[in-house]
């Protein structure tokens, strides 16, 4: 018998009747179109049917600002995209200074030490919520993902400042640094054997000292479990080259500081974390942090500033234009054509097959779970119009060759607009009375709050 609930004096059906199921049947069965999407998406995948060829003919990669191409990066089967991402900025500097063609540093390196300050992040997190309960919401969120291959800018910064960076052939990948599913699991499992350990020790009344000093009798487990997997990080190495003269320089015993120092040279102080984020409850022109996201514990903690679309676009436009390329955190699966290369609105044509429009802004799709920050890449071109606007942008990827023009992707403004969400730019990019806001104390949003989303795709 069908439930029925008595709303205003009308009867709601709660559940779907017999009746309702037919009419679904019959209206689906009368529209032929219906049937011909049917055949067409059981047969194959649905972004092959609704594929829009006119998107993909009027799409080239020609632009009429363009950085030098530098050979594409491989970050394989593991989610270091930020890593890779922050690198590739630097070795466009780095190639100045060595005077080379080519030149790759090591993702590897800053892999492991990543993970091992994340590890210690981690287990100072379970240290300072002790007396939570285990089943609540924030230790249910700190034991999800304790040592993900996620990052972001801030993370990244924290890393170069202390532990500076080396050239790949130093620290090259290994298997699991290119698919690094195994390895991230197993030191899960070891961490939450740690967090219930020193929650353990809390409850039977271990003091606080005691506690932190088997914290770090559990931190060289996990060093040990990472070198096994990555190899261990050099303290420094014997530095030289042949420059693209064919001039042979040696610089001797050097550090990965002094490298960063003397190669790199890149003020990290001079960069800004602009976000884009309309939603209602993050005001523009407002300084935000998110609680317990980090990894290295006496770094800095993350800083975003929420601006309107137009400065964003405005800040990553200029850099571009003055030469220099822009990391960048966007939500890359939606509406991506991986094969061709292409971010585009309107590259697949949804409404064609299903007959219904995806209606929600960005701000909705944000509040909704539909779209979070989920991929760090790097811009190295913009085609502006005579107008003086973006029509198009040039990206480089870190997912090899094989995607789009050798493994650089096209996105439309349009796709800018909807779903980028974060640039990192020179401060001379961004007006005036905002840099102000950056000495402000942040707002802090909670851990779970779509802000907090680390860049993780492959």
């Amino acid at each position: 018998m069908t439930e029925v609930k008595k709303v205003a004096g009308k009867n709601t059906v709660r559940n779907l009747s017999q009746e309702q199921l037919r009419s679904f049947q019959q209206a689906f069965e009368a529209d032929p179109k219906n049937r011909l999407a049917m055949n067409a998406v059981t047969k194959n995948p649905v972004n092959t049917v609704v594929l829009n060829r006119s998107v993909v003919a009027g799409i080239n990669h020609t632009f009429s600002n363009v950085l030098k191409s530098n050979d594409i990066t491989a970050q394989s089967r593991s989610g270091r995209c930020w890593l890779f991402a922050g690198l590739n900025t630097f070795r466009v500097e780095a190639m100045k200074h060595l005077n080379v063609e080519k030149f790759e540093l090591s993702q590897n390196y800053m892999m492991f030490w990543d993970k091992l300050e994340k590890a210690n992040y981690f287990l100072e997190s379970i240290l300072s919520t002790l007396d939570e309960p285990a089943n609540g919401r924030l230790i249910m969120f700190l034991l999800q993902n304790p040592i993900q291959d996620g990052g972001q800018w801030d993370m990244f910064v924290n890393l170069v400042k202390k532990y500076g960076v080396v050239p790949k052939s130093f620290m090259p990948e290994t298997e699991s640094s290119s698919n690094s599913g195994a390895m991230t699991s197993l030191i899960t499992a070891k961490l939450r054997e740690d967090a219930a350990e020193l929650r353990r020790m809390h409850t039977q009344g271990a003091g606080e000292q005691t506690l932190r000093d088997c914290k770090v009798d559990m931190i060289a487990v996990i060093y040990r479990m990472l070198a096994i997997h990555l190899g261990e990080p050099p303290r420094d190495f014997y530095w030289q080259w042949r420059d693209k003269d064919n001039t042979f320089h040696r610089d001797g015993k050097i550090t990965p500081h002094e490298f960063f120092k003397h190669y790199v040279q890149v003020d990290l102080d001079d960069k800004v974390c602009l976000i884009n984020c309309p939603t209602a409850d993050k005001p523009f022109n407002k300084l935000y942090t998110v609680e317990y996201l980090g990894n290295v514990r006496e770094g800095h903690i993350v800083r975003y500033l929420n601006v309107d679309i137009g400065t964003f676009k405005k800040a990553a436009m200029e850099q571009v234009i003055a030469g220099m390329p822009v990391w960048f955190g966007c939500d890359v699966g939606k509406m991506l054509e991986r094969d061709l290369g292409i971010l585009d609105m309107s590259v697949y044509d949804y409404s064609l097959a299903y007959g219904t429009e995806f209606k929600a802004d960005k701000a909705e799709r944000v509040d909704y779970g539909q779209s979070v920050m989920t991929h760090a890449m790097v811009f190295t071109g913009v085609d502006v119009n005579a107008e003086g606007k973006p029509t198009k942008w040039r990206v480089e990827n870190s997912w090899g060759e094989q995607v789009g023009d050798k493994g650089f992707l096209v996105m439309s403004d349009h796709w800018f607009d909807e779903y980028m969400y974060e640039v990192v730019v020179e401060k001379r990019y961004v007006p005036t009375d905002l840099l102000a806001i950056l000495e402000t104390e942040p707002i802090k949003l909670p851990p779970w709050d779509p802000m907090g989303s680390l860049a993780h795709a492959n």
